[in-house]
């Protein structure tokens, strides 16, 4: 019941404007703390979030917490396919054309350095294996709302 009463106040955070700069430029890991305070057993956390409105018009708004004990128990090989799947620049490109509105593989056959089409069905294989991507119906793909702001973090960390 705990896990419930936590996820139902994360999401009712969700829905709070974040507070504009220079308001606390750690509001979100102030928050966090707070939480962590309540907590005698534990031994810290991490917390991501975002709102993003892509080129499509789409938006999305996802926060994801996790406590460090259980982050840190967890078998990390487990998530080896789901970062793989992110090392290599056709496969990065292909979730960005989709991001971008480009859903077909016949429109992403159109692109100057995708491969054949044999070459970019494999890669949404294995983006689709990892959870990056689903495909809608008709031969659309795209990538999970929840999927979306992870990805951006992902790639913001690697540009760090």
């Amino acid at each position: 019941m705990a896990d419930l009463e936590r996820r139902l106040a994360a999401l009712e955070a969700a829905d709070r404007p974040a507070p504009a700069p220079g308001e606390g430029d750690l509001w979100a890991l102030e928050g966090l703390k707070k939480q962590l305070a309540e907590s005698e057993a534990a031994a810290g956390g991490v917390l991501f979030t975002g709102s993003v409105r892509l080129p499509t018009g789409e938006r999305y708004a996802w926060q994801h917490g996790a406590l460090t004990e259980g982050l840190l128990d967890a078998d990390w090989a487990e998530s080896a396919e789901v970062f793989s799947a992110l090392g290599h620049p056709v496969r990065l490109r292909l979730l960005r054309e989709v991001l971008g509105g480009r859903r077909t593989v016949a429109e992403l056959a159109e692109l100057d350095g995708m491969g054949t089409t044999g070459q970019i069905y494999h890669h949404l294989r294995q983006l689709t294996g990892a959870g990056w991507l689903h495909t809608t119906g008709r031969g659309r793909h795209e990538v999970p709302a929840g999927r979306v702001v992870p990805l951006l973090v992902a790639l913001s960390i690697a540009r760090n």
